[in-house]
């Protein structure tokens, strides 16, 4: 009876683990430095989203148009009203992924809070605080 038990609940764990999708997220202290190192803290109006295939399979790359609404700080001299572009990366995780989530896709019209830095292949800007490069704690 006791190795019957045995074998049901190794038989539940091994379901469960399979099943159940597990996510290895980083600390929320990772981002918060993020944020803070972020040589762009603003707020941005996302005025255009266009998605593309990425170089691989399972990406999409992300090209969005959006305008400065309020400076926090700005490393390359960003003003209220001046109209940057923001590039980046989603890449599609399997179910169970482990890993820090992706940064979230960003929609025309919203508006957000954004922890850029200056892109230094390119004429726009890069999000550096990962999941949270468009919200706040």
């Amino acid at each position: 009876m006791k190795g019957k038990r045995i074998r049901h609940g190794l038989l539940a764990a091994i379901l469960i683990s399979i099943t159940c999708p597990s996510f290895a997220e980083l600390p929320p202290s990772v981002y918060e430095a993020r944020q803070k190192a972020a040589p762009e803290s603003l707020k941005i109006e996302i005025l255009r989203v266009e998605i593309e295939p990425g170089e691989q399979s399972d990406q999409q790359k992300v090209e969005a148009v959006a305008m400065v609404t309020s400076v926090e700080r700005t490393a390359s001299e960003l003003k209220p009203d001046q109209i940057i572009n923001i590039s980046y990366i989603i890449t599609d995780r399997a179910r169970g992924y482990a890993g820090p989530g992706e940064i979230p896709l960003l929609i025309e019209g919203e508006s957000s809070v954004a922890y850029l830095a200056k892109d230094e292949n390119g004429p726009g800007y890069l999000p550096v605080a990962g999941v949270m490069s468009f919200q706040n704690f």
